[in-house]
């Protein structure tokens, strides 16, 4: 392998590293966890343990529907964690804000598209959330966490629902290029890139390096993504 090809594969990883989120977009995301839910009440737990009928009740009464818990989410987010559709669709009909961000500066589209969640998030683009807000520390956007986590279908509904294809965010990372220097060079990865390519989606947009993604796909031995770029025009 040429030093070229080395000082490639070298970067992503390096970078990857220094995330400490990024590279897992999981855990950049903090859901409620068992102590945080234990003291919810009112519309929070509510939300958590999808009791729609008392959702209903509570926000008839006057509960605050945007209302924040210690860690900025609103009942929204964590209904959007637990995959409470329902109580989503009840909080949407109440006014709630679709697309408030949380401390982590991630929103319900965001939480579904990393979650690998396709009914949630078709649920809330249906109810008119945005595909198309700038999320989380990195100034990415959901299409490009999913992109990175090889989440095809999420990929796919966001591309429909008019997600920007070449949002470059903080690190100047485009989707495309986290679908292959944060991926795995497999199926549903390749997925993303055609899904992504099929789309529009530029192909000359290089990182802070200025290495291409075709170039980071050859440094990293991904053939198969190698052959998708070249069929579109990457150069």
């Amino acid at each position: 392998m040429s030093p070229t090809q080395n000082r490639l594969l070298a970067w992503p990883v390096a970078a990857c590293m220094a995330l400490a989120g990024l590279g897992f977009a999981a855990q950049a995301q903090v859901a409620p966890s068992a102590a945080e839910v234990v003291r919810y009440s009112g519309l929070h737990a509510a939300a958590h343990r999808g009791e729609l009928a008392q959702v209903r009740k509570l926000l008839a009464s006057g509960a605050p529907v945007d209302a924040r818990d210690p860690y900025g989410r609103t009942a929204l987010h964590v209904a959007t964690f637990a995959r409470q559709r329902e109580v989503i669709k009840a909080l949407a009909q109440a006014g709630a804000d679709l697309g408030l961000l949380e401390n982590d500066r991630y929103d319900a589209v965001t939480i579904a598209a990393v979650a690998d969640d396709e009914a949630t998030l078709r649920l809330l683009l249906q109810l008119g959330a945005s595909a198309a807000l700038t999320t989380s520390r990195y100034d990415g956007t959901a299409l490009i966490a999913a992109a990175h986590l090889g989440h095809d279908g999420v990929v796919r509904q966001l591309i429909a629902a008019g997600a920007p294809l070449d949002h470059v965010n903080n690190l100047h990372w485009t989707a495309v290029i986290e679908s292959i220097v944060l991926g795995d060079g497999g199926v549903r990865h390749q997925a993303v890139l055609q899904a992504l390519l099929d789309a529009g989606a530029s192909t000359r947009l290089a990182d802070r390096e200025g290495n291409t993604p075709l170039a980071l796909a050859k440094a990293r031995g991904y053939a198969a993504m190698v052959a998708l770029l070249l069929k579109a025009g990457a150069r």
